[in-house]
């Protein structure tokens, strides 16, 4: 794995709008954004991140960190020097760990606001051409006609 270890430095959370007031539309942004990197070895590099929830009008979430990658860190520093980018194959295990560790630390820290979870809720569709199974039948078959996309 390319990820050594994985830092929270701050977090910084507020609610604009009084509790129990919502807008009738409730916008919840996500926005996960490199800083800076910057080359600790030969073979490590140090990423600052910021990862964001935004309540649109109602409150706020903010993250930072630090990861330390392990890979060619002094080539990946130079191309972010350069080009403020990353290859995917350096940007998605990073942007990985950021989700895997901020997205649990936002849920809890909406809960104490209250705010919803920053989660989108699961998809769920009927089938059109089932019906519902009776309850001795789902005993025998566990498949319901209910799906989560």
């Amino acid at each position: 794995m390319p990820i050594k270890s994985f830092e929270l430095v701050s977090m910084d959370a507020k609610r604009f709008a009084k509790l129990g007031e919502r807008p009738p539309q409730l916008r919840v942004d996500h926005n996960t954004s490199v800083t800076s990197i910057s080359a600790l070895s030969e073979k490590d590099a140090l990423v600052d991140f910021t990862f964001t929830v935004s309540y649109v009008g109602v409150g706020l979430i903010k993250i930072e960190g630090k990861v330390v990658w392990d890979g060619d860190a002094k080539a990946v520093a130079s191309q972010w020097a350069n080009k403020k980018e990353l290859p995917p194959e350096v940007f998605n295990p990073i942007l990985g760990a950021i989700f895997a560790n901020c997205m649990p630390a936002s849920v809890v820290v909406a809960r104490d606001l209250g705010l919803p979870p920053p989660l989108p809720p699961p998809q769920i569709a009927m089938k059109k051409d089932s019906k519902m199974p009776k309850a001795k039948d789902q005993a025998k078959d566990h498949k319901s006609s209910m799906e989560v996309a």
